[in-house]
Order: C-alpha cells, then sequence, then structure tokens
C-alpha cells in the first residue's frame, strides 16, 4: 500500500507499506541522499513476513518533494518526518531501523520520542553522544580521536557531480558504492546499477541532490537521553565499514543504554546480498526479543555479551 504524507504545506512525502496489516509495524529509514528503494526488495520482504514494513523516501528524495531550496530544514527536522509517516499508516508505536543518516534520525526518536519506538536496530552510522569509548581495560577515548572516514570516500565526497546524463550518473553512483562497500566482500556492480537504474525511474530523475549535506545539523547531541534509554536497541557493526569505521559502533552501543551489538563481517556501508539474509534474522529476533525485560548496561558500560553473525555467500 503506497500513500502519501503531507508534513508542511507544499512538502509531501512518498511512502509504502508491505506485509500483513495486523502484524506489529516495522519503519525503514534510509541514509542521506538515497529513497526508500535503497533497501533491497529481498530485504523488505524477508522484514514482511513477520512485520508491517513501513519504507519512505525522505524530503529531496525519490518521489517526495525537492523542498530544500524553497523550505530549507534542520536534520531534526527529518526525524519528525519519520513520525509523521508512522502517523500516516496508522502506527502508534513502531520497531525502527536506520541506516547511517537514517541511524542518527532513529537516535532522535529513541531520546525525543522513546515512546513510539517498540525497539530500535542501528547500522552504519555514529553516536549523538559525547560519552569516550571505554575499552576494556578502562581506557578510555574521546570521540574526536576515534577513526575518521576513509580519505578515499572523502575524495569522492568533494568532487562536484556534473549532469552529464543518466548513464554517466549511473557510473557514478556504481562507483561511489563500490568505495562504500569496503574491501572484503565481493563487489555486484551490475546489482547496484540496476538497483540505482530502479530509483532513477522511481524518482523520474537522476541529478543529485546536496540538501540533506547543506541541512543544519546543529542540536542532534543527545548524550544524556541515550544514557537513560530504555527502547530495545540493537547496533550493528560492520567490520569493513568505511564511513564510520570501527570502534564506532562499539561507541555507540556504549552510548545507548542497554544496547545490544551484533558483528557482520565483512559489510560496509552498504546492503550487499551477502549481509541480506543474516540483517533481516538480527532484526527479527531483536523484534522479537522486545518484549522481554531489557537487559541493565553493566557498571563497565560495555554492551552485553556480542553475537556473530556467520558470514554468508551466493
Amino acid at each position: 500500500m503506497r500513500r502519501t504524507v503531507d508534513i508542511a504545506p507544499g512538502v509531501r512525502l512518498w511512502s509504502e507499506a508491505r506485509g500483513p496489516a495486523d502484524a506489529p509495524p516495522l519503519l525503514l529509514i534510509m541514509g542521506a541522499t538515497v529513497s526508500a528503494l535503497g533497501w533491497p526488495e529481498e530485504f523488505v520482504d524477508a522484514l514482511a513476513a513477520r512485520h508491517r514494513v513501513i519504507r519512505y523516501d525522505h524530503r529531496d528524495t525519490g518521489r517526495s518533494t525537492r523542498a530544500y531550496e524553497l523550505r530549507p530544514y534542520r536534520v531534526a527536522d527529518l526525524a519528525e518526518d519519520a513520525l509523521a509517516v508512522l502517523d500516516a499508516h496508522g502506527a502508534g508505536r513502531a520497531h525502527v531501523v536506520g541506516l547511517s543518516l537514517g541511524g542518527l534520525l532513529a537516535q532522535l526518536l529513541l531520546a525525543d520520542h522513546p515512546e513510539r519506538l517498540l525497539s530500535a536496530t542501528l547500522i552504519g552510522t555514529c553516536a549523538l553522544s559525547e560519552r569516550p569509548l571505554t575499552a576494556p581495560d578502562g581506557t578510555e577515548t574521546a570521540v574526536a580521536d576515534l577513526p575518521g572516514v576513509d580519505p578515499r570516500v572523502l575524495e569522492m565526497w568533494a568532487r562536484p557531480a556534473p549532469d552529464h546524463g543518466p548513464e554517466a550518473e549511473l557510473d557514478r553512483r556504481v562507483a561511489h558504492w563500490r568505495l562504500l562497500s569496503g574491501d572484503e566482500l565481493p563487489f555486484h556492480a551490475e546489482e547496484l546499477r540496476e538497483r540505482e537504474r530502479r530509483d532513477i525511474e522511481h524518482a523520474g530523475r537522476h541529478d543529485v541532490t546536496t540538501a540533506h549535506r547543506r541541512a543544519d545539523a546543529s542540536g542532534l547531541l543527545r548524550t544524556a537521553e541515550l544514557a537513560r534509554n530504555t527502547v530495545p536497541t540493537l547496533v550493528v557493526e560492520a567490520t569493513a565499514e568505511p564511513v564510520f569505521p570501527p570502534p564506532h559502533a562499539r561507541h555507540l552501543a556504549q552510548a545507548v543504554a542497554g544496547a545490544r551489538l551484533v558483528v557482520m563481517p565483512g559489510i560496509g556501508h552498504a546492503l550487499p546480498r551477502e549481509c541480506l539474509r543474516p540483517l533481516a534474522d538480527a532484526i527479527l529476533e531483536h523484534a522479537g526479543r522486545a518484549a522481554l525485560p531489557h537487559p541493565a548496561p553493566s557498571r563497565t558500560g560495555a554492551p552485553p555479551r556480542t553475537p556473530v553473525l556467520k558470514r554468508r555467500t551466493g
């Protein structure tokens, strides 16, 4: 079921719900500049076997309004958009899965609207917290000293993206995903090209937006609120992550009270075919445990025992 969501005068979001209407809602929040179609169909279908899965196009992506030039917005406003999408689909509370920027928005929901969340899963993101990372021996690392973005990714982000037509844009997107995917798993260029081709057809345009990069990112820290979190939270650590490399995920799992950490070997800042089933299984298992008593964080601040998802191929 597809539905448009009016969030402000002249600003409309495209959304879709899949799965049984009476199943627990699960909201997918994608990363910056990527539409809802960034969630692979196989992954959405796996989650929809047990949930009513809702995904949507952020402002300035996909079929949603290209809004920034006329109505500049804050990153925090995008978190409120997620609530508007839930409201439009009649979901008072939902499991939320956020990737990259979506993981930041999910943290804002954890901090500011915990009553709307049944659980949260955070993937490929960093903590909205100033709390230092604490190693097993008690050594602390300040947030500013955690590793930064892979220089190859930064170099590509710094380059302008001139419009040389749809095929050239597809080339650029595939090259971008190749860098984001890391160096440990095979890169399936043709699959990514077809996914991006469908995204261009979905949007009806191929030009690049920089709106999310320009949105006001001030006022996002939620150190104290995340330290008081009571929503069951799962943090996914991707070992080949080039944007928020390890130990960012471990830091995030410490910053969000009670969070569990799951390690996915070989995965980068993308959703390759190798990770889709294990990631869906981890989310389904996490959502299924959400009604159980939430374990208290350890006195050392370390996340609970970390399961490891074995790499799948094929």
